[in-house]
């Protein structure tokens, strides 16, 4: 069977950086900001971006264009004689499904407040918080708008990749950065929105070197910010250098994508901090600022419900993009690994993904007291076993892949890197991609674990 490949660059780009742009950028992203102080916090952000995030990422793409596979048969095609790179595969399979489990609910979320937000007159704070509660005790609601996201992104899916996959994606992110445009002149524009902006562009290093405790967190928040949000680790991206030609290197296809990424995390901070800071809102709220204090204040602006639905289309794009790259990864290998058909595979996985998501849908409500210590609820677990383990894990299985002489080794991975016009991934860095990469990455591994080993132990 012929390899599907992309139509053009542009599509290349906008469905890697759709992959790449989830909850991480427009949910994450902003409240971690604010709980380490704003721009002195994005600085450290930005130079873990550059030395981890983004040459992992030329790693999964150069991995996936040499081999013309996704991630069930890439390491196959790439490993010595012997070896048995390929045996991680099914800790990639788990981890893309694991991933859905519980990410296919959360787009489920944004998609539910589109019409609520539409819809529902504003009341006071107390109100906005009582609709995200309701909404997580209703298990019909619950599991009825994680559905529609399946259905949705595997509708795109089963539509092939030029047709479905890229056309739709495309629009999909153009749409979401107009959104991002228009709801950032509007937060930026609004009577005291001048303070946030500083807040979010004028780096205070004084509020990181407060104490080593809180440089300490802030350095583990950066590094991980930066490791998490591109997606890298599972073959999402490898699966994308796979359907894509020679003709541009990879280095600067990975840069421009994390620019990308990061643009619509940074855009981002522009709509949310001029418009908490505009009406006297904390930027520190945590994770329930989108769904709890950012409906407060639209509610406070005029056409607050307006502002308020666009902002949930903006976030339901960028959480059904990321499920949309994903879902194209778990088909890529039905079709790679059992020679399956897509539309075979999308009536498979049409029944087992929202199968298998039904355990976070119904974690809120019927099956609430299923928890962890020091971990959580099933949602909670579910993230921490991809998040704080096989993202990892599958991150620095790629990075030995494509530095040691028992894998695929540096001089293949860097002719194939750097095939094409554009920018060129340094040879001089394979000292640092071999020992430095590595360990950053087993400082993640651990400091995830720490938490929870001293929850554990009495």
């Amino acid at each position: 069977m012929e390899r599907e490949q992309f139509k053009s660059r542009l599509g290349f780009i906008l469905i890697s950086a759709g992959c790449a742009v989830g909850l991480g950028n427009v949910w994450r992203f902003p409240y971690i900001v604010g709980q380490y102080g704003g721009a002195a916090f994005i600085v450290l952000y930005l130079i873990f971006l550059i030395i981890l995030g983004v040459p992992i990422m030329v790693m999964e793409f150069a991995v996936g264009r040499a081999s013309r596979k996704g991630i069930a048969r890439a390491f196959n095609v790439l490993e010595p004689a012997g070896t048995k790179w390929h045996r991680f595969k099914w800790i990639g399979l788990c981890g893309l499904y694991l991933l859905m489990m519980f990410y296919t609910t959360v787009a489920g979320w944004m998609l539910a407040y589109i019409p609520e937000m539409a819809v529902t007159p504003f009341g006071q704070g107390e109100d906005v918080s009582a609709i995200f509660d309701a909404m997580l005790a209703n298990p019909v609601e619950q599991v009825g708008w994680m559905i529609v996201a399946c259905l949705i992104s595997l509708l795109v899916c089963s539509l092939g990749l030029q047709k479905g996959v890229e056309r739709i994606t495309k629009v999909m992110m153009v749409a979401l950065l107009a959104l991002i445009g228009i709801l950032a002149v509007r937060a930026c524009t609004l009577p005291g929105a001048g303070e946030g902006i500083a807040f979010y562009l004028l780096p205070d290093f004084g509020k990181l070197f407060g104490s080593w405790d809180i440089f300490g967190d802030a350095v583990f928040a950066a590094l991980g910010q930066a490791f998490f949000t591109l997606s890298i680790g599972l073959g999402s991206m490898e699966i994308f250098g796979s359907y894509i030609n020679k003709k541009y290197s990879l280095a600067g296809e990975a840069v421009r994508i994390a620019s990308l990424d990061t643009f619509v995390a940074l855009a981002t901070g522009l709509i949310i901090f001029p418009a908490c800071f505009a009406f006297g809102v904390s930027p520190d709220s945590g994770p329930g600022l989108v769904f709890i204090t950012l409906p407060t204040v639209f509610e406070q602006m005029w056409m607050g419900n307006l502002w308020a639905t666009l902002f949930f289309v903006f976030m339901g794009f960028a959480a059904v993009s990321t499920v949309i790259a994903v879902f194209e990864g778990i088909l890529s290998f039905w079709m790679d690994e059992w020679g399956m058909s897509r539309k075979r595979a999308v009536a498979i996985n049409c029944v087992l993904i929202p199968l298998l998501s039904l355990p976070c849908a119904l974690g809120f409500n019927v099956w609430a007291g299923v928890e962890l210590p020091g971990i959580g609820n099933i949602q909670a677990i579910e993230d921490f076993l991809v998040s704080n383990n096989l993202l990892v894990i599958g991150s620095f299985i790629f990075v030995l892949f494509c530095v040691t002489k028992r894998g695929w080794g540096w001089d293949n991975f860097l002719a194939e890197a750097n095939a094409g016009q554009g920018m060129r991934f340094p040879k001089w860095l394979r000292g640092w991609m071999r020992f430095g990469v590595p360990a950053l990455i087993i400082v993640i591994f651990v400091m995830g674990w720490i938490p929870i080993i001293q929850a554990w132990i009495p």
